[in-house]
């Protein structure tokens, strides 16, 4: 041991370092692309596959391969734009020159949008404390509440049939939340699928 270089030791214990950190970002860097995989895949089921993909391949390192952490992710998605798109419609109510009409639409839509964030909401808070119920009856009434916000999103536009400009403009807000939660949908029902 008289012999050990002490410069030769420490050229050694730096190698290894870097050897294992190459190692460690390598295997990190294949795990990822296995999540981004998976949702890739995931995604092709939905409607919306590259909405799908492209709200979920951010959060893969928080999901991983998990049917479960994915459906969540996208109703989580689809709760957080909901909320982003009820407060955009409750301003859009309050600008004047509405006629009566279209107030008593506006009034019946945000209402409707309303609703859409509590079942989304209660949908995720079911979905990560499931309580003591069966597993088949807590993805039923999931894909019930999230079914009845799509509905009620999908509602929402009908009120201002009569007036093609307001109808378009309730659309394009609402076009981007409605396709998150039918793709949230169809990712939750994959999940049930897999827990009969």
């Amino acid at each position: 041991m008289e012999g050990l270089n002490p410069i030769n030791s420490l050229s050694k214990n730096i190698l290894i370092i870097i050897l294992l950190l190459t190692y460690s970002i390598n295997f990190l860097s294949a795990l990822e692309k296995s999540n981004v995989e998976f949702i890739k895949t995931s995604c092709g089921l939905t409607t919306y596959p590259t909405l799908c993909f492209n709200s979920l391949s951010m959060r893969a390192g928080a999901i991983q391969t998990s049917p479960k952490l994915l459906a969540q992710t996208a109703l989580s998605v689809s709760l957080d734009t909901m909320r982003t798109t009820f407060s955009s419609m409750v301003k859009l109510s309050k600008k004047h020159g509405m006629a009566p009409l279209e107030v008593a639409a506006m009034k019946d839509c945000i209402e409707l949008l309303g609703d859409s964030v509590y079942e989304l909401k209660r949908s995720l808070d079911e979905m990560i404390h499931p309580g003591s119920k069966d597993t088949k009856f807590v993805m039923s009434d999931i894909q019930t509440w999230v079914s009845s916000a799509m509905t009620d999103e999908d509602t929402c536009t009908e009120g201002f049939k009569n007036d093609p400009k307001m109808e378009s403009v309730v659309r394009g807000k609402i076009v981007n939340v409605a396709h998150l939660t039918s793709n949230a949908l169809a990712l939750i029902n994959s999940y049930a699928s897999l827990t009969k």
